[in-house]
């Protein structure tokens, strides 16, 4: 891993227009986008396709996606949840009958009907401009024509072999020879080639109905899943209300339930009751962020479901008075010890791409096949790689998060957008599953609260709190003198396993007329503008 006490890249600067994202491909075909006359929602999407090609474990076509968008730099940000549902016909008996307590992920329950598609179609026509065929077309490119393999891909997909290896589909496409292709070395998927042009034809039924549809849902069913045609056809994403909250005189923009944006909002109504000053990775510092996601994510997990099967107490998640409540409970003396226990997942894979053009247009994207490779499953005739979103669902009756038909399980992908005086002013994300939440708000402290420019913030060594009492992981750069003192206050630090998430945002300088961009230096990509 490397040395993060120092940035290890400056800040990206540019007039026209940027594009942020974790592998370079992806970067470079939003800008050409862009340059050919696209906006940043073409740019987004193209960007969003590209890395379903090259970064295969992280995202695909047979995930989810979530966006926030603000049009032409205003503050009126308008959100989109392309999160899909279990099939009509799942239910928590199923699980019983089977004797599950979990949901298993290279299993087909975990596969909810995927939502990007339906999203990219639906945001390119209501929001885009350049022929959707054209947008897809730089992914139509690296899938058919090939793309070599970066040190990270490489890294993420050669801890997945075994799971690979398990599908005779997933084996054959992303196994040659065996094994996970090495850095340098050039794959090819000619099967998601075939499928990308067949949507770039026919828009979102090139997906949802036909050949496609029917690839997934029969081998969804030869392994006993309970998918079918009409499932996806009526699989449908929808335009939802953004839920915000202020931060130092910003105002801050995330999707609401069944997405866990809204508890990145309860962090930083946490922080907001500490004075920010000091050294951001002292032990005091550091002991509050600790503290404030540990809570938080503790409501979390009891409350945040799909609020068309559940009723999700938002008004209350984001009041003052829990949060007064909340910070209430933190002393620097010591970690708490008498927080719930958390059944979620920890990092998993995703994309977030953060893209501005000329005209102010600023999109916050993340599209997530959730588990690297998901469920490792893969439609043997159109390539498709299906996401393991269902294993999120809680099998306990009564929750609100308990799986049910037609539900979306609680999401943790989460773009984030932050406006200020009628303007936006970033659109921002970082990946990382379980971490998001945290990542979100831990971000804008160290920008807002410091004064830390983009790049700065993002490579700062990083903690997160695991499910398991005071357990966090913490990156091995960071301070001794800090660790140590957060081990003598009770907090059980253990070295992080992998690189804890990954950012991208863009700063819009409404003053001087540039953009600002910051790129995850944990992950391959970069953040370039015209």
């Amino acid at each position: 891993m490397r040395n993060f006490e120092k940035p290890t890249r400056s800040v990206a600067v540019s007039r026209q227009a940027m594009a942020a994202t974790s592998h370079p491909s992806a970067t470079l075909a939003a800008l050409q986008i862009m340059d050919a006359g696209g906006n940043a929602m073409d740019a987004a999407i193209a960007a969003s396709a590209v890395q379903c090609a090259v970064e295969p474990g992280s995202t695909g076509i047979g995930g989810d996606c979530f966006v926030l968008f603000a049009p032409n730099g205003s503050d009126q940000v308008i959100a989109y949840n392309g999160s899909g549902r279990t099939p009509a016909a799942l239910t928590l008996d199923w699980f019983t009958e089977r004797g599950l307590d979990e949901v298993p992920r290279q299993s087909p329950a975990s596969v909810t009907i995927p939502g990007a598609i339906d999203a990219w179609t639906r945001l390119h026509a209501d929001h885009g401009r350049m022929p959707f065929a054209d947008v897809l077309a730089p992914a139509i490119r690296f899938a058919e024509d090939g793309y070599g393999i970066s040190p990270r891909v490489h890294r993420d997909w050669s801890l997945e072999e075994t799971v690979l290896a398990a599908d005779p589909t997933a084996a054959r496409i992303f196994l040659p020879g065996g094994r996970a292709p090495r850095i340098g070395e050039v794959h090819r998927q000619p099967e998601l080639a075939a499928t990308l042009k067949r949507i770039a034809a026919e828009g979102r039924d090139g997906f949802y109905t036909g050949l496609v549809a029917e690839d997934m849902v029969t081998y969804l069913r030869s392994l006993g899943g309970l998918h079918t045609m009409e499932d996806f056809a009526g699989a449908r994403g929808e335009y939802v209300t953004p839920v915000t909250t202020d931060f130092r005189g910003y105002t801050v923009h995330e999707c609401p339930p069944n997405g866990q944006g809204i508890i990145a909002l309860l962090i930083l109504n946490i922080l907001s009751r500490f004075d920010a000053k000091g050294d951001p990775q002292s032990p005091d510092r550091l002991h509050i962020e600790i503290e404030a996601t540990r809570l938080a994510y503790a409501a979390r997990d009891a409350w945040i479901a799909d609020p068309d099967k559940a009723d999700v107490p938002v008004e209350e998640i984001l009041s003052d008075d829990l949060a007064d409540r909340l910070a209430a409970m933190i002393d620097l003396r010591h970690a708490l010890t008498d927080l719930p226990s958390f059944d979620m997942p920890l990092h998993r894979d995703t994309v977030y791409i953060s893209v501005v053009d000329r005209d102010r247009n600023a999109v916050s994207f993340i599209n997530s096949v959730f588990y690297s490779f998901g469920t490792g499953l893969v439609a043997p005739r159109s390539g498709v790689v299906l996401h393991n979103r269902g294993q999120s669902f809680s099998l306990k009756p009564g929750h609100p998060n308990v799986v049910a038909p037609l539900k979306r399980p609680l999401h943790t992908i989460i773009p984030g957008m932050v406006t200020r005086g009628g303007r936006v002013e970033m659109p921002f994300g970082v990946m990382g599953g379980y971490y998001q939440a945290m990542g979100h708000a831990h971000l804008l402290s160290k920008v807002f609260d410091y004064g830390m420019d983009l790049q700065e913030a993002i490579d700062l060594p990083r903690v997160m709190p695991r499910p398991e009492g005071t357990r966090v992981e913490a990156e091995c750069t960071l301070p001794t003198t800090t660790t140590d003192e957060l081990t003598r206050r009770g907090f059980d630090l253990v070295p992080a396993e992998d690189p804890i998430g990954g950012a991208q945002a863009i700063r819009i300088d409404w003053e001087n007329g540039t953009l600002i961009g910051g790129s995850e230096s944990r992950k391959d990509g970069i953040a370039l503008g015209l």
